[in-house]
């Protein structure tokens, strides 16, 4: 086969799986048998192996995953991805529509209502009508580029159809895993004696962020789209702007609705909240968006949502059932946390065994006994948690019942400090699951980010006497990993490359990695770039460690506690010998002037020349610090387009100097 023969075949199979796969996922019509689909993928795949200069980044072949991502690259957001504002009731709703009738001085609105698809947000980026980028809502401002994985998600077109394609823009939806598929998976997964996933949605955010997309192919997530971005110079609706993304072959869920009034959307959520159960995904409310983009454009945005758009929220569902015990986990802090063994009950689509019951001030409150009828509902969260109890059906002699005073784990006897709802068992020494805890935690990908190793592992490790703290992972040999159960020669290797990776790590990640109470990832960085070194942070008094922006007494009084316990500095040392990172890069925090030494910013808004993030590090890297809320210490509130109006009121009441983006560029010299 000469070259040209190979770019003519594989041009025409091209063809031939894209209208197989548009007439399936669009039309719901198989034409061809499933063999027969995989023949025709398997050639192509084989062709492009041998002629690679033909493997396009628009080829169905990427459906089938096999791109491997180590780290995914953080993406700013060309246009934020704002949250929605939500209702829980037709009151609300009412005065939604009074705002808004007001915001456009009398005129009436039209509204477009769809469905809210309990998903991952997604953020799409075409060129030249092929898909070049997707990004995950993240937090609203950055998020992370996972295009390899969207690719295999076969309603996302890697090529459009049609005309008129602009030559960039930008189109969202919701990535989900369907219900059936779920089921589907827990099943396998309950077969293989490995622990069940959670819900739908968790398990389609976690499966987007796997490294092998081969392994997210085969999830079999699908995807709505639900927003056109950077293309509407032509379209004066949102209702046009859904029709015209489906006409580019985009999935888009058939459900939506243009509504005249909002008695109209109400009949709309009434028509809905039982008929959504019947749908592929799960839902937990409508979005009601006002039609008309010019509209939209007066109404304009708070600081966190548009002022033309709402979620209408359903309510939460519930269901009741048997307690049958109540039993006690212990988490990485020594925090106990109580919780309800069910009969089992389907709801919102999965069988639920267990619920949380929070701590001891939740059971005297619900005064919750063994055998009693409880109300559960799954308000969003991954454990279910029990609301009430139906008193109606409990027994005659049905007893109180006592919170345990000693840990189910190690036997220690828990303590409670006067502040805290929670108990804890304070054998942080010789509590196991404290200790593999503070293992998992420790190899987290934003922590010291060891893939190779997972709770399974770390639970083998430990019970084998191989590693007791975090210290002892710098010590583990290939030797005595291979001889482990279920370890091979390579797996082996990989654990062990893996573990000596993480000792690049940054300091940030090494300190959040510690799992000192109270410090995240976010206080992790303040730390680090206010005290430079380890040694500085352990010496650091209470007074200097609250002088730290958004460091409080209790976050502070925490790490004097953590770092005045000789064992963790023991554990420090070891860590230090062991080669990981103590201290910042100066090269990396190099000032490019000290123009904003000592000063405070708020940034709030949207900024043409800038994103957030940007502004964040150009403040610091001239010195400056970047809070969060606007306080009476605070010198500068840099305020963009479309910021809210609580902020400014509460700046010019304290009478905070207020800036443009061309200020600060002043300010820094630029």
């Amino acid at each position: 086969m000469t070259q040209e023969q190979a770019k003519k075949e594989i041009l025409e199979l091209t063809d031939r799986i894209n209208y197989y796969n548009d007439l399936y996922y669009q039309e719901s019509v198989s034409e061809i048998s499933d063999f027969e689909f995989d023949q025709l993928l398997e050639r192509l795949i084989s062709l492009e192996k041998q002629y690679p200069e033909y493997n396009f980044s628009d080829s169905p072949s990427h459906r089938v995953g096999g791109t491997i991502t180590k780290n995914f690259e953080t993406v700013i957001h060309k246009y934020p991805m704002l949250s929605l504002g939500n209702t829980y009731s037709e009151e609300e709703l009412l005065d939604f529509d009074k705002r808004v009738i007001k915001g456009l001085e009398g005129d009436a609105p039209e509204y477009f209502c769809e469905l809210k698809f309990d998903g991952v947000a997604l953020s799409l980026t075409y060129e030249n009508g092929v898909l070049v980028q997707a990004v995950t809502r993240g937090d609203g401002t950055k998020g992370d580029n996972i295009t390899a994985n969207a690719k295999t998600i076969r309603t996302i077109p890697l090529k459009l159809k049609g005309d008129d394609i602009p030559q960039e823009f930008e189109v969202r939806g919701e990535a989900f895993m369907p219900s059936a598929v779920f089921k589907l998976l827990n099943e396998q997964r309950a077969a293989n004696g490995e622990e069940l996933l959670a819900n739908p949605r968790n398990t389609a955010s976690g499966t987007l962020k796997m490294q092998d997309s081969a392994v997210v192919a085969a999830r079999k997530i699908d995807c709505y789209m639900y927003n056109l971005l950077g293309a509407e110079k032509n379209i004066k609706t949102h209702e046009a702007s859904i029709k015209t993304i489906e006409s580019w072959g985009f999935n888009v869920s058939p459900t939506y609705k243009l509504c005249k009034s909002i008695s109209e959307v109400l009949d709309y959520i009434k028509e809905w909240e039982e008929k959504r159960k019947t749908l592929p995904v799960d839902t937990d409310g409508i979005v009601i968006k006002v039609n008309s983009l010019d509209h939209q454009e007066i109404l304009g945005f708070t600081a966190k949502s548009p002022r033309w758009a709402i979620a209408y929220k359903y309510k939460t569902e519930s269901a009741s059932t048997i307690l049958k015990d109540i039993t006690y986990q212990v988490g990485r802090t020594g925090a106990i946390t109580p919780v309800a063994e069910l009969e089992p009950v389907l709801l919102a689509g999965t069988t639920v065994k267990r619920a949380s019951l929070h701590n001891a001030n939740e059971i005297a409150r619900l005064d919750i006994r063994i055998g009693d009828t409880v109300y559960v509902e799954k308000g969003g969260e991954i454990i279910p948690k029990v609301t009430g109890v139906d008193t109606t059906f409990r027994k005659s002699d049905s007893k109180e019942h006592i919170y345990i005073t000693h840990c189910p784990e190690c036997g220690s006897e828990l303590v409670r400090e006067e502040s805290e709802a929670s108990h804890y068992c304070p054998n942080t020494e010789n509590c196991p699951p404290q200790i593999t805890g503070r293992i998992l935690h420790f190899i987290h990908r934003k922590a010291m980010d060891i893939d190779s190793m997972g709770e399974q592992t770390i639970k083998l490790l430990y019970t084998e006497g191989l590693v007791k703290n975090i210290g002892d992972l710098y010590n583990l040999k290939y030797e005595q990993v291979v001889q482990l159960e279920g370890f091979k020669e390579l797996s082996s290797k990989n654990l062990i490359d893996g573990i000596a990776k993480s000792k690049e790590a940054p300091f940030e990640n090494v300190l959040f990695g510690m799992g000192i109470r109270f410090v995240g990832r976010t206080v992790a960085e303040k730390l680090v770039a206010c005290f430079k070194n380890i040694d500085a942070l352990m010496s650091a008094s209470l007074e200097e460690l609250m002088e730290v922006p958004e460091i409080g007494e209790r976050i502070a009084q925490s790490l004097v506690s953590y770092f005045n316990n000789p064992k963790n500095r023991v554990l420090i040392e070891k860590l230090k010998d062991a080669g990981l990172n103590f201290e910042i890069n100066e090269d990396d925090y190099q000032l490019a002037g000290d123009s904003l030494k000592d000063m405070s910013f708020v940034i709030s808004g949207v900024f043409e020349k800038y994103g957030r993030d940007e502004l964040k590090e150009l403040i610091k890297s001239h010195g400056g610090k970047v809070v969060s809320s606007i306080s009476a210490k605070l010198d500068y509130l840099v305020a963009g387009e479309k910021m809210g109006p609580a902020k400014l009121e509460k700046a010019a009441k304290l009478n905070i100097k207020i800036i443009s983006e061309a200020e600060f560029d002043k300010m820094i010299n630029l």
